[in-house]
């Protein structure tokens, strides 16, 4: 349930946690601003609100954030500012607000075209709504949009997401997500599916509407340039290729998440109570940190570099940066997926197939 003070109380704290942030190596941001010593270089070139509905902001909380912010970092002039919403939480006149603030990106949830089911996903907006919140933003000035389908729904069939994607490809985002139903255990999904109320996911239908999204994308001029994600040539989502590529980023809120680029992550607080009580009391909101292993980083650097599509993982690099040539510690498995049509190797590039992307969970196995 929203709770105006409480979002209020909220956002002042959370302006408090990122101009009070301390420096990864844990000196405060008035001595901490030398990137060689910090792990994290302090120009700011991507900002996402993101997590709950940060769209209920009104534009004077997230003029406060966003002051906060510059006050902390050096904000590129260029910087992506990405504004997570869902469908009918939004007005013309919020929008205006936001891109007057310098929001430049929009990221939705779509999900599907068809009301029967959103309503069997047990989401509360509509296809109307929906339809409605794209229409503002670009009422508002927003050129860079994305928003997300999924398939594989129960009871979804083959031409219910050709109409999805004509839906889709007609409003022309210029980003789009696309994922492949995933039953969660203890969801009230899992629950009807396990009861009978609703059908248990077609996985070799959902493979087929998989292949289906990428040709009809790659035939409107998008890019598969990561696992789950299609843009129109230079619209890919700078910030998230920050968590694919390993580059450091802070995280600020709760349950937000940080990494210092090199081997080390943290974690906020994820009860709201507990975190403002830490802000209030001056404490940092962290509640668990992990410290990553030699092994642990050769694996991230290859599974998340084999999501960027059109990228893949450089063997020269990887060895340069671990000391490690993948063909050798790999061959086996290299020439496993080689035969299966799941990789190709081009030159130094290392990338999955189409096929390998449906399968990259077993790929990404065999490397950690």
């Amino acid at each position: 349930m929203y709770s105006a003070p409480l979002a209020e109380r909220y956002v002042s704290s959370l302006a408090l946690e990122i101009e009070s942030s301390p420096e990864p190596d844990g000196t405060s941001p008035a001595t901490g601003r030398d990137p060689e010593r910090s792990g994290i270089d302090n120009q700011v070139d991507t900002i996402y609100f993101g997590g709950g509905t940060p769209s209920l902001l009104s534009p004077a909380q997230l003029e406060s954030l966003l002051s906060s912010t510059r006050r902390r970092f050096n904000v590129a002039p260029d910087v992506e500012i990405t504004m997570e919403m869902n469908p009918g939480t939004v007005t013309p006149e919020t929008l205006a607000g936001f891109r007057e603030l310098g929001v430049n990106r929009a990221s939705f949830g779509a999900q599907t075209f068809d009301d029967g089911e959103l309503a069997r996903l047990g989401r509360s907006h509509t296809t109307g709504e929906t339809l409605r919140t794209f229409r503002y933003l670009r009422e508002a000035g927003f050129d860079n949009v994305s928003f997300d389908l999924i398939a594989g729904l129960p009871g979804q069939s083959l031409e219910g997401w050709q109409q999805n994607l004509d839906k889709a490809f007609a409003l022309r985002p210029e980003h789009l997500s696309f994922y492949l139903l995933e039953v969660h255990e203890g969801t009230p999904l899992a629950e009807h599916i396990s009861r009978g109320i609703q059908p248990k996911p077609d996985d070799e239908l959902a493979t087929v509407m998989y292949e289906m999204m990428l040709e009809r994308a790659c035939e409107a001029g998008y890019e598969h340039y990561e696992i789950s994600n299609l843009c129109l040539p230079g619209f890919e989502s700078r910030h998230n290729t920050k968590y694919w590529t390993g580059a450091p980023y802070y995280g600020f809120g709760c349950s937000a998440h940080s990494y210092d680029g090199r081997s080390r992550r943290w974690a906020n607080e994820r009860d709201i109570g507990r975190y403002l009580e830490k802000i209030d009391q001056h404490d940092p909101p962290r509640v668990n940190e992990t410290q990553l292993t030699e092994a642990d980083r050769q694996a991230e650097a290859v599974f998340l570099g084999l999501r960027m599509m059109m990228q893949g993982v450089s063997f020269q690099e990887h060895e340069r940066q671990f000391g490690r040539d993948l063909r050798s510690t790999h061959q086996d498995d290299l020439e496993r997926f080689l035969e299966a049509g799941l990789i190709e190797c081009s030159g130094d590039q290392l990338k999955l197939t189409r096929s390998g992307a449906l399968l990259s969970n077993e790929v990404f196995s065999a490397f950690v």
